[in-house]
């Protein structure tokens, strides 16, 4: 027979439904919080570099609004290896406004 108290939720191996306590409750739900928060935002860093990596008028965007983020753009490109971006973009900017 199967002894139930007024904590029902979590088994355990006797057979009896303990409810787990609050704390656990509240660190599995912040937890949750966090990583989505964190998956959000890694996806929201590849999205932006992929649309910065392959769209120039983009960059140009980039450039009148938020120059630091291009600047840190430009600069992961060249610690990658990847030169010559930055004077592609400003040569081809200057050809537009002549």
């Amino acid at each position: 027979m199967m002894v139930v108290h007024e904590r029902d939720d979590v088994p355990t191996s006797e057979g009896v439904r303990q409810m787990a306590p609050p704390n656990e409750i509240l660190a599995a739900k912040i937890f949750k919080g966090i990583l989505t928060l964190e998956l959000l935002g890694i996806t929201g860093a590849y999205w932006l570099f992929n649309k910065m990596n392959t769209n120039q008028d983009f960059r140009h965007t980039m450039s009148k609004r938020f120059p630091l983020v291009l600047e840190a753009y430009y600069k992961s490109n060249e610690w990658a290896g990847l030169y010559g971006i930055r004077e592609r973009d400003q040569e081809e900017w200057l050809n537009c406004k002549n």
